[in-house]
């Protein structure tokens, strides 16, 4: 992309001026060129970017009082200083407002606020007997890749079903290398054991190539196979092998039952609908592949309330796939602004043609409508579950004494045993529930601190988690700094958070302590605070309730992190570390030695008689371990 900041346009605004005059001061120096622009605060915070085919006529717009929406006017009146980027087309000026409204998302941008990944299904080509498997981020492993699918759950479901028709393998490399026998999905067949030879390459391939059709699309000619093989079983009287090829038909038809409706003449799109209602906005995206549906994702982009449906519907889409490749044909729910615009940047984007379509009969609009139905029920139940979940919060500042509902709270918990394998763990919730994008881990590096000493943990959790607060957001204008801490303990807990607080010199974030009480009653939880008596609510108490799942699921998180830490901690052996040492060299070392510590600890001579290490590897692996120690 070719981009040229304009010229003499310093975003400081030397006459302090603010709103239409700010603006118009800038009329004078642009040019009519495509661009991008920033609209900035009075603090150089960014309040909106947008584009124009004519940065000049655009921006005249801004400088005219009239017809501009309440949030247009409230953002003209915050504007103290603009800055400029000019591109070559119009098409650049899409693409990089996209970018910069992800990067710096200004307050009076409709914004995406979920942006994960979407998981793929890979069927990987490193081996001769391929591994299938859910694959998530870049595509830089060799292999087929099928997708996107809307959940881990989608993929998950479909791979099960799968390893059922198909029984390919799902171990890892490594694994598949180790074993000298069968696995418990060979037992409950789900695997055709090709790590034993229990199947030839030729037929491991075939089965491959038959799971590569189906999931793009080519069911017939598999289904008819798979009958005529079970026809043949039969009539040879096989009955047993009859049987699990009827059972591998019965798993395929549950894949293309759970994906719901499979469209006939739709092969490849995504389709997107919007509801909005209330001030608030729900998106719902369908992904269909290979005339399959391969699931659906709602997203609840941020709005003012006052947009107009093709505004939201064409940033959504713009910040949608700027980061994802987009499919051959979009189905609307709402016409975009822009639609020609938006599907030349997507076909530059995707190196082909990508249609835009806003279909109004057909079975086209029968996706849309379906699509539309969704995202209409999914915004009603969001607004439902909003409600309560703000009266729990006006009641948690009440009960509290809080000056107001708490908008960030964040919840912190340690786990280890005994000290070791020691993690930190912090959740958030907020006017939207549990944001588990928020949550935080932290591995606890003990300097200084004794087995089980949950205070030094605590201390070193919260001093990294705000000393990086202050580093970053000094200003407190990122939304990332909490109303209320919730502590797993009591008084003794509350004051050495207290004091960590007041050394770091933030003491204007309120902190509870939750205790479960003398009699470690579930129910009967203490709530602790600084220089007050501790106190209770009633059992029946909402706000009660919610404080526990609150600490229940941090307590949960915790323990989850604590387990994949202590999990790996097991599995690994020093001889992971060591350069080309991998599964089946390692393998040989320990099945001659007996032990990773033997291996360390072996001279140079005993290390060059175990087979296939040869004499330039065994002096890596002695220097590694002469070096280390």
């Amino acid at each position: 992309m070719d981009m040229d900041r304009m010229p003499d346009q310093d975003p400081t605004n030397s006459a302090n001026e603010t709103g239409y005059a700010c603006i118009q001061s800038y009329l004078k120096g642009l040019e009519t060129s495509p661009g991008v622009y920033r609209m900035l605060d009075s603090d150089s915070r960014v309040l909106y970017v947008g584009k124009a085919r004519n940065l000049k006529a655009r921006v005249s717009n801004y400088s005219r009082p009239g017809n501009h929406s309440p949030r247009i006017e409230r953002m003209i009146s915050e504007t103290a200083s603009m800055m400029f980027l000019t591109t070559r087309t119009e098409t650049e000026a899409l693409l990089l407002e996209q970018n910069l409204i992800k990067q710096l998302k200004p307050r009076y941008n409709v914004l995406l606020r979920d942006d994960k990944s979407f998981p793929n299904i890979l069927v990987s080509r490193e081996t001769a007997f391929p591994q299938i498997k859910k694959h998530r981020g870049a595509k830089s492993e060799k292999g087929d890749y099928f997708g996107p699918f809307a959940s881990a759950g989608a993929v998950n479901r479909t791979l099960n079903q799968l390893q059922k028709v198909f029984l390919l393998r799902n171990c890892t490399d490594s694994q598949f290398e180790s074993r000298t026998r069968p696995c418990l999905l060979y037992q409950i067949k789900r695997c055709s054991a090709p790590c034993v030879g229990y199947v030839t390459e030729a037929a491991y391939a075939q089965s491959v190539r038959d799971a590569s059709e189906f999931l793009t699309g080519k069911t017939t000619r598999i289904q008819e196979a798979l009958a005529s093989q079970m026809a043949e079983a039969s009539a040879a009287m096989e009955f047993e092998r009859a049987a699990a090829l009827r059972d591998r038909i019965r798993a395929m038809t549950q894949v293309q039952t759970a994906q719901g409706i499979n469209p006939r003449t739709v092969a490849e799109a995504d389709v997107i609908a919007l509801h909005t209602e209330g001030g608030q906005a729900c998106v719902q995206v369908f992904f269909i592949r290979a005339n399959q549906n391969w699931g659906n994702h709602d997203y609840y982009p941020r709005v003012a309330g006052d947009e107009d449906p093709a505004e939201v519907m064409e940033a959504f889409v713009g910040q949608f796939y700027s980061t994802r490749e987009p499919p051959r044909m979009l189905l609307l729910s709402h016409g975009l602004d822009n639609p020609d615009l938006m599907a030349e940047a997507l076909a530059e984007k995707a190196g082909r043609k990508v249609e835009v379509q806003v279909p109004q009969r057909g079975e086209k609009a029968e996706l849309v409508s379906g699509a539309a139905r969704n995202a209409r029920e999914s915004l009603a139940r969001r607004m439902s579950e909003s409600a309560a979940q703000s009266r729990l919060l006006r009641g948690l500042a009440e009960a509290f004494d809080l000056d107001a509902p708490p908008e960030r709270i964040e919840v912190y918990d340690n786990s280890h045993i005994q000290g070791t394998d020691a993690v930190g763990a912090m959740i958030v919730s907020g006017p939207d529930g549990l944001e588990k994008g928020q949550y935080r881990k932290f591995n606890i590096k003990g300097d200084g601190i004794t087995a089980g000493d949950d205070f030094g943990m605590m201390k070193e959790v919260l001093t990294r988690r705000f000393q990086r607060l202050l580093k970053e957001d000094p200003d407190r204008t990122s939304g990332s700094w909490p109303d209320l801490l919730l502590i797993d303990g009591g008084a003794g807990q509350v004051s050495a958070v207290n004091e960590i607080m007041t050394e770091l010199g933030v003491e204007d974030i309120a902190m509870i302590g939750v205790a479960k009480g003398v009699d470690r009653d579930h129910g009967k939880e203490e709530f602790h605070r600084i220089g007050e008596r501790p106190f209770a609510l009633q059992r029946n108490d909402p706000v009660l309730y919610f404080v526990q799942r609150l600490r229940d699921e941090a307590h949960r998180f915790a323990i989850g992190t604590h387990r994949a830490k202590r999990s790996k901690a097991i599995g690994a052996t020093p001889l992971d570390d060591v350069p080309g040492v991998g599964a089946a060299r390692k393998r040989a070392l320990l099945a001659h030695f007996g032990s990773a510590k033997a291996v360390s600890r072996a001279n140079l001579a005993d290390l060059k008689a175990v087979e296939g290490i040869s004499d330039s590897m065994a002096e890596t692996i002695y220097d590694f371990f002469h070096d280390a120690g």
